[in-house]
């Protein structure tokens, strides 16, 4: 994530304000820009960018930020959808007649648009159900109470799926516990699950077929089987040697999921640490510094897991001193580092 600032006073922000506390402005998100943009009315429900170099465009609100306050998006005059990039994707939103869903919808929304950043940020390409009606990228979120069985968190030929108890932090952590994760998050759901999604478009008819099969295994193997061995049995106990996750190792396509979902964890990790300046003080002049390697494709993997480690030392650390759990509980071997290369290299070869 990069380090915003209001377009108009330059005072710090994060990428979900709405509103800039040192000037007042309303604050907007452009994507096309990438920049947290102070916004003043306009005529006709539109608004101009404030600040040096923001020209004469205009823009409306997303209609999640202008009626819901779900969002913090902009959109440009000319685009026909009342939706920004990230809300047109959603096609079946919470039941918000039932108490807490519209916070729930809030959380849910809040963690999508992070990923649709990264996204945008790695140049993979995004197609909603508009442009691919078939298998385009598209999200439901849906509670028990809307179906015969119990919501699955999951994704179907494009469809992403996932149960508004996972925006419960109660219950998302009992559900944590139960399954003994180290790890679940609602951000981690979404860079999951579209994993799913990328291994569909980019792997599945394409000529790294036979690489992944190399790395991750055949995903011919009947996966509703190999779920059920996973739940019934768990995972084996030498996992670590070759996944980033004992989830991964239940099937190739979780396997792949999970790669995904690390690194896109990498890569919006290293870019907020480079937008910092952070750095890893070395203990005399002969030891290395981390590298201030930026997150995307374009950079080399090695400088990329050079720095990973180190920054997962302060990461953990930080959470240390303040008596918390590790931030970062994994540990990568060196297959799975081959895996996480993978998905590198696949995204450098979408872009």
């Amino acid at each position: 994530m990069k380090v915003f600032h209001c377009s108009h006073c330059r005072h710090l922000v994060f990428f979900e304000n709405t509103r800039c506390m040192n000037c007042g402005h309303v604050l907007a998100y452009v994507p096309d820009l990438a920049v947290i943009a102070a916004m003043a009315p306009q005529p006709a429900d539109l608004w101009r960018m404030q600040g040096r170099g923001s020209g004469r465009r205009r823009f409306r609100l997303c209609l999640n930020y202008s009626q819901e306050n779900i969002c913090n998006w902009a959109i440009a005059a000319e685009d026909p959808s009342p939706l920004c990039e990230s809300c047109r994707l959603t096609q079946v939103i919470p039941n918000l007649s039932v108490p807490g869903y519209r916070e729930a919808w809030f959380r849910l929304e809040a963690a999508k648009r992070r990923l649709i950043y990264s996204l945008m940020r790695l140049h993979c390409p995004i197609q909603g159900r508009l442009q691919d009606p078939d298998a385009g990228l598209a999200y439901q979120f849906l509670s028990d109470a809307d179906a015969d069985s119990p919501v699955l968190t999951g994704h179907a030929h494009g469809v992403v799926t996932v149960n508004v108890a996972e925006a419960d932090d109660a219950e998302r952590e009992r559900r944590r516990l139960q399954l003994g994760e180290p790890y679940r998050t609602l951000l981690g759901h979404f860079r999951h699950e579209v994993g799913h999604y990328y291994w569909e478009r980019l792997v599945r008819n394409g000529p790294r077929l036979d690489e992944f099969r190399s790395l991750f295994g055949d995903e011919r193997a009947d996966y509703a089987a190999a779920l059920k061995q996973h739940y019934d049995s768990g995972s084996p106990a030498d996992w670590a040697r070759s996944f980033v996750s004992a989830y991964a190792a239940a099937h190739p396509w979780e396997d792949w999921a999970e790669s995904w979902a690390h690194y896109l964890h990498m890569s919006d990790m290293l870019e907020t640490a480079a937008e910092s300046g952070l750095s890893l003080q070395p203990r005399s002049r002969d030891d290395p510094v981390m590298l201030r390697a930026r997150s995307g494709s374009e950079e080399p993997f090695e400088r990329l897991i050079a720095s990973w480690f180190p920054l997962t030392y302060i990461l953990n650390n930080l959470n240390r001193s303040m008596g918390l759990a590790d931030g970062y509980p994994f540990v990568l071997s060196t297959p799975a580092i081959a895996k996480l290369r993978f998905v590198h290299e696949t995204i450098a070869g979408a872009g």
